[in-house]
């Protein structure tokens, strides 16, 4: 029986995902990136315990340059990080915005993050206003980034300004770092969709965080 999603090879793995058997490469390959694997995948347990050395190392470089932007949050600051991403995964390289003309860049992802954080700054000094960020872009991600934040506190997590937006500063610290290093315009989008994969974020709906996290339950 031949692969049911490339239909060359042969197939020789049940995939709980296509209710079909697959290949092994189609299986490595396209696992969370064009197949949806449920957290129950026996195959996708397995990468994620045992990685081979070639993804580890990778895993190990994408920590090490994330950790200066991260280090000073606290866990419920690290936890509104991830859900941030969960929402920025929406625009990741090669997928277009919502008007069809550009993608997201680096660069876009700091100024978003950098104007959602001054705006919940200027808020918690009592102050209200909006920063808007220049981009058309980073205009549009930024108001994903509210309506994330705004789902979560509406599903009763008590979220205040302030944290949200030190969580979101480190987005902008980690965007603008990647930036600097000119390792190309969406290395830190690449790196982040990286350890989405890992951590399984990367599967959850759009702007819906994980149920288990415990900013949903106060």
């Amino acid at each position: 029986m031949h692969c049911a999603s490339c239909a060359q090879r042969k197939g020789r793995r049940e995939c709980p995902a296509l209710g079909r058997t697959i290949c092994t490469v189609c299986c490595g390959t396209k696992r969370l990136i064009e197949i949806r694997c449920p957290s129950t995948c026996t195959y996708l347990t397995a990468a994620r315990e045992h990685p081979p050395a070639v993804v580890r190392r990778q895993q190990e470089r994408d920590v090490a340059r994330l950790l200066p932007a991260i280090r000073q949050l606290t866990e419920r600051q690290y936890e509104l990080f991830f859900l941030f991403h969960a929402a920025i995964e929406r625009y990741t390289p090669g997928v277009f915005i919502a008007d069809g003309s550009t993608r997201l860049v680096d660069a876009d992802v700091a100024d978003a993050a950098a104007a959602l954080a001054s705006t919940l700054e200027t808020a918690a000094r009592g102050v209200i206003y909006e920063h808007t960020p220049q981009s058309v872009p980073a205009q549009s991600l930024a108001v994903a980034l509210g309506t994330t934040l705004a789902q979560i506190r509406e599903r009763g997590a008590r979220v205040y300004d302030g944290e949200a937006a030190l969580a979101l500063r480190a987005i902008e610290e980690g965007a603008r770092m990647a930036r600097a290093a000119e390792e190309g315009e969406t290395a830190y989008l690449d790196l982040m969709a990286r350890l989405l994969r890992v951590a399984g974020t990367a599967e959850a709906p759009w702007a819906d965080p994980p149920a288990a996290s415990s900013l949903i339950v106060p």
